[in-house]
């Protein structure tokens, strides 16, 4: 039972002149904020694929003697993995290596394949074995047996992905020395580019590759496959077509999942949450004296509702930035707990004042509740809550991990109980017209089925031919 959502995965690749191992490892810290349940790192050198991998942060997997175990190759991907298929443990997290008869190759994906248990069926009939759960594994195991079946490596990459349904970014590295990115052709899941002197990286949000030393080139466009040889791109194109009309980049990539510092498809994600916070306080108006961010994906959002509603802003909350994930504790007392030492009101700013208070989302309620009620605890005289997301009402089949819908607060109460039961004196939700708005630099069609409901089942089509 989750009260926040979790996050994406992370895919990370590069070729460069030198060891790939070390950037791949630094784009993974970059992006962990994606995915923080386990890591892994495939280096290809002299045509074999070496891969580490487990569970844990990053920085756990990857000590300094094991990061420094890996072999000098100058091709490598990596994966830092939040399960939405497949439970938690060293077989499921990625990179996924697959041997086949002309070769190998190890695939990092950042998604969720909706028809997964078909291609698997398929699989399994003629031959092919599984040692995991994930539907990651299923896309390294079809994209080999493609290669074979079409006697090339771009070919096979390209029949397989046509039979993929669902959300998929991918980064592959072939033992012939070769890199790929790819992209769906909804383009659900961020992917892009990078250049240096030494060489192209592919990773799922453009801080990564500010990070590395990469300047951004663009992003992997909805359906297109780029080959990187020699450390250049030696070919970019389009060969897969959108299908599913409700389909495009998930909105609230915006909203909580990437980093702020981030560019998607165009648009600054800063920018975006900015302008959150400017709808909110034109669709959401109130009386208060200051405005507080729940850190840290409410913070931006705050900045712009402050600066359009003329309210001060300060800061509410002091985060410990020390403490577990508080969704790793197996009680909701302990969970409970959890939030309130991770989040501290700084009670000299708002005691005895109406604060408008920002946050991304409600999902359950109880977070909400626990810190409304931490802030009346220091004396804060009216709480109005403003969410930067409209109401979550439908489940999502691309990779968000949303509760079921019968635990989704916004189907049980009125945002008028909803407000009652998490304790504050008003409640508004940006709408969706509005959150389009926040975002509408973006140079692709979004995803808003999570909220809508346009696109309520799943897809399990599989045709390999």
């Amino acid at each position: 039972m989750r009260d926040k959502l979790r996050e994406e995965c992370a895919v990370f690749g590069v070729q460069v002149k030198g060891k790939a191992a070390g950037i791949v490892y630094n784009g993974l810290l970059a992006l962990q904020h994606r995915g923080q349940e386990g890591a892994g790192i495939a280096v290809v050198k002299s045509n074999r694929i070496t891969v580490r991998k487990d569970v844990g942060l990053v920085s756990e997997v990857f000590t300094a003697k094991a990061l420094d175990a890996l072999p000098d190759g100058a091709t490598a991907v990596g994966h830092a993995r939040y399960s939405t298929t497949g439970g938690n443990t060293r077989e499921n997290v990625g990179p996924f290596v697959t041997e086949y008869l002309t070769g190998r190759i190890a695939t990092a994906h950042n998604g969720n394949i909706t028809n997964a248990k078909e291609i698997r069926a398929h699989l399994l009939a003629n031959g092919l074995r599984f040692n995991a759960t994930s539907d990651s594994e299923v896309i390294s195991a079809l994209i080999a047996y493609c290669i074979t079946l079409e006697n090339d490596t771009l070919r096979g990459v390209a029949r397989a992905a046509g039979s993929l349904r669902g959300a998929f970014s991918l980064v592959i590295a072939c033992g012939d020395d070769m890199l790929i990115a790819l992209r769906d052709p909804n383009g659900y899941r961020p992917l892009c580019l990078g250049q240096s002197e030494l060489g192209i990286a592919a990773a799922s949000e453009s801080c990564a590759l500010d990070g590395c030393g990469f300047h951004f080139l663009r992003d992997v466009r909805p359906g297109e496959i780029v080959v990187v040889k020699s450390g250049q791109i030696a070919s970019a194109e389009t060969l897969l077509r959108r299908e599913n009309p409700c389909g495009g980049l998930c909105i609230f990539e915006f909203v909580y999942f990437a980093r702020p510092d981030s560019m998607l498809d165009g648009t600054s994600v800063y920018a975006a949450r900015y302008n959150m916070g400017v709808r909110l306080a034109e669709e959401h108006p109130v009386e208060a004296d200051v405005v507080c961010g729940v850190p840290d994906s409410g913070l931006e959002a705050a900045i712009g509702y402050s600066a359009r509603s003329g309210i001060p802003l300060a800061p509410g909350f002091v985060k410990n930035r020390y403490i577990g994930r508080s969704f790793i504790y197996p009680t909701q007392t302990q969970r409970a707990s959890a939030v309130r030492m991770k989040l501290n009101p700084l009670a000299v700013n708002i005691a005895g004042k109406r604060v408008v208070l920002i946050d991304d989302s409600i999902v359950r309620g109880t977070t909400s509740a626990n810190i409304v009620a931490a802030l009346k605890r220091a004396g804060v005289k009216e709480v109005h809550l403003r969410i930067s997301s409209p109401p979550f009402r439908h489940t999502c089949h691309y990779g968000t991990d949303i509760d079921a819908a019968e635990n989704l607060i916004a189907n049980r109460l009125s945002e008028a109980e909803i407000c009652t039961q998490i304790g504050a004196e008003s409640l508004g939700h940006i709408s969706l017209d509005g959150l389009r708005h926040a975002c509408g630099a973006c140079e692709l069609p979004f995803c808003t089925n999570c909220f809508s409901g346009g696109d309520t089942a799943t897809q399990t089509k599989f045709d390999l031919e």
